[in-house]
C-alpha cells in the first residue's frame, strides 16, 4: 500500500540557497512515494527548473501545489501578482474574477504546479478575525458564493485544480490557527451561511476542499477541530454536501491541528481516519508516513487508505496531463508572441483591476504636493516570515514625478503621505492597527501642515486612524497594490 502518496511536504525557497537546501525533504519524500509538495517561494525559472526536476526523479504523475491566493506572483516571482480577494469582490464583476482564477491556473500549469490551493470560501464577517479579513471575497454568503464558483470555473478553464478553503467556515474566529485551536460557538442556523459557499464550490465541481483547523460544537459536540472530525468530514462534507473530491487539510505545522491532535503523528493518523485524504506540509514526513502506515487495519482501516490513495492517484494523472498540454502549448508557441508567465498584458490587467479597487475611504485623499515626504509604517511584524519590500511605493511615486523625501516619524514641515502596512498575515496573531502604528501615524502627521494616509489593509481599518486625515485605502500591503496606490495620487484620479 502506498500510503506514502497522502504526504505532501514543503518546500521552500532561500534566497542564499534556492531549494538546494531541501533535498534531503525531497529525497526522503521521493522515496516514500509522496503524492506531491506545496511550494513557498522562488524564482520562477527555478520554479519551472524544480517542479521539472521533481517529475523526473518521481516518474509519476505528482499533485504540486501552492498558495495563490493573489495569483501566481503571490509566490513565485516573474509571475503575474492579483490584488487580494477582497479587492476582487469589491469590483463585484464575476468575469474579472473568472479571469483571475483562469490566469492564475494558466502560470501555475506553466511552472509546473497543478494544484491551485484557492479560492478562499470563508466569509469575512468578523472584524476581530486575525487570519481571514482581505483574503476572503467579502461577507455575504450569495455574493461570496458567485465569486468562488467563478474563481473555480476560470481555474478549471485553465486545467489545474482549484481548492476551496477552509472547510467549513473560518470567518468567525477570533484567533489564528496557526497559533491555537479556534473555537466558533455559532448554532447551526448560524453556520448555514458560512457552509454557503462551499456548497456553490462542490455543486459546481470544485477539485479539492481545504479543512479549517477549527472547531464548531455545533456540528462536532466533541470539540475536534475540523480536520480531525469524522462528523464534519464524513457526515457533513462528503454526506450532506456530496462531495466526492480530494480533502486537503490546512498545514500540518499548525498549532490548531497539533493542539487537539496532540503531536503530528497522531494528529496524522486521526484526520486520515476522519476523511482527509492528502496531509498538507508535514514537518517530519518518515514519523508521519510511518505513524499512518502502521494505523492502517487499525484506527485507520484499510478501504478508508485505498480510498485517499485512489483519489490522490487519480487527481495527480489528471492534473499532470495538465501541465503536460501546457508545456505542449508553450513549445508549439511562438516565443515572441507568448510568454508563459509575467505576460506584459495579464500584468497591465492586474494593475489596472488593481487601480480600480482602491477605496477613498476617508476623505478626499489626494497627492498633498509635488514635493511630498513618505514615511512608513509597517504594522506587519510578528510571526517567522518578514513581510515583503516596502520601496515600491516611494519608488513609483518618484518615476511619476514626485520630489520624494523618506524619513522617520519625527514631525517636519513638508507634506507627508504615512504609509501604513496593516495586512493580514499568519502568525501576526491580530487583525486592525495596533496602537503603536497609530502613534506613529499621528506623530509623523503632526505639523505636516498636510497629509494622507495610504492604508494598505482593508478600508475599515481607516475607523481606528487619527480623525480628520484623508485615508485611501489599498487593500494589502504587496508591491502590486504600492504600485497602484502611487500611480492613483500621482494620476490625480481623485481630483
Amino acid at each position: 500500500m502506498e500510503i506514502g502518496r497522502l504526504l505532501f511536504p514543503a518546500l521552500r525557497w532561500r534566497d542564499e540557497t534556492g531549494f538546494d537546501h531541501e533535498a534531503e525533504t525531497i529525497d526522503a519524500a521521493l522515496e516514500l512515494g509522496a503524492g506531491g509538495f506545496i511550494l513557498f517561494g522562488g524564482e520562477a525559472d527555478a520554479v519551472k527548473e524544480l517542479t521539472m526536476s521533481l517529475r523526473r526523479h518521481a516518474a509519476r504523475p505528482l499533485l504540486i501545489g501552492a498558495d495563490l491566493e493573489r495569483g501566481a506572483g503571490q509566490q513565485f516571482r516573474g509571475a503575474t501578482p492579483l490584488p487580494p480577494l477582497a479587492a476582487i469582490g469589491a469590483l463585484d464583476d464575476l468575469d474579472t474574477t473568472r479571469r483571475t482564477g483562469e490566469l492564475t491556473a494558466r502560470e501555475a500549469l506553466a511552472l509546473g504546479v497543478n494544484w491551485v490551493f484557492a479560492p478562499v470560501a470563508d466569509l469575512d464577517i468578523e472584524p476581530r478575525n486575525p487570519i481571514v479579513g482581505t483574503r476572503a471575497f467579502g461577507a455575504d454568503p450569495a455574493r461570496v458564493s458567485e465569486h468562488v464558483v467563478a474563481w473555480v470555473e476560470g481555474c478549471r478553464a485553465a486545467g489545474a485544480l482549484a481548492c476551496v478553503k477552509h472547510f467549513p467556515g473560518h470567518g468567525r474566529t477570533t484567533t489564528d490557527s496557526h497559533v491555537e485551536l479556534p473555537r466558533v460557538d455559532a448554532d447551526r442556523a448560524a453556520l448555514e451561511a458560512d457552509l454557503a459557499p462551499f456548497r456553490a464550490a462542490v455543486q459546481a465541481g470544485v477539485d479539492s476542499v481545504m479543512t479549517a483547523h477549527v472547531a464548531f460544537p455545533a456540528l462536532d459536540p466533541s470539540g475536534l477541530a475540523a480536520t480531525l472530525s469524522p462528523a464534519i468530514l464524513g457526515g457533513l462534507l462528503r454526506g450532506e454536501l456530496g462531495f466526492g473530491g480530494i480533502i486537503v487539510t490546512d498545514a500540518m505545522i499548525m498549532e490548531g491541528v497539533l493542539e487537539s491532535g496532540h503531536g503530528e503523528a497522531t494528529a496524522a493518523v486521526t484526520a486520515v481516519a476522519a476523511g482527509c485524504d492528502a496531509l498538507l506540509y508535514p514537518a517530519d514526513v518518515r514519523l508521519v508516513a510511518d505513524a499512518v502506515a502502521g494505523a492502517v487495519g487499525r484506527e485507520i482501516p484499510e478501504s478508508r487508505a485505498n480510498e485517499a490513495i485512489r483519489r490522490i492517484e487519480e487527481a495527480a494523472a489528471r492534473a499532470d496531463a495538465a501541465v503536460a498540454r501546457a508545456s505542449m502549448e508553450a513549445s508549439r508557441a511562438d516565443g515572441r508572441d507568448r510568454v508563459a508567465w509575467g505576460a506584459a498584458g495579464d500584468r497591465a490587467w492586474a494593475l489596472e483591476i488593481a487601480r480600480r479597487s482602491l477605496v477613498a475611504a476617508r476623505g478626499a485623499p489626494r497627492l498633498p504636493a509635488t514635493e511630498v515626504r513618505v514615511v512608513t509604517v509597517d504594522d506587519d511584524v510578528g510571526g517567522p516570515y518578514p513581510p515583503g519590500p516596502r520601496d515600491t511605493f516611494p519608488t513609483t511615486l518618484r518615476a511619476r514625478g514626485v520630489d520624494v523625501v523618506e524619513s522617520g516619524i519625527a514631525p517636519a514641515d513638508r507634506p507627508t503621505i504615512i504609509a501604513l502596512y496593516a495586512d493580514i498575515r499568519a502568525w501576526k496573531g491580530r487583525p486592525g492597527i495596533s496602537a503603536g502604528a497609530r502613534d506613529a501615524a499621528a506623530t509623523a502627521l503632526a505639523g505636516a501642515g498636510s497629509g494622507i494616509v495610504v492604508l494598505f489593509g482593508h478600508p475599515r481599518l481607516a475607523a481606528e486612524l487619527p480623525d480628520g486625515v484623508p485615508v485611501l485605502a489599498a487593500w494589502g500591503g504587496e508591491p502590486l497594490m504600492q504600485e497602484a496606490a502611487a500611480e492613483w495620487l500621482a494620476a490625480g484620479e481623485n481630483r
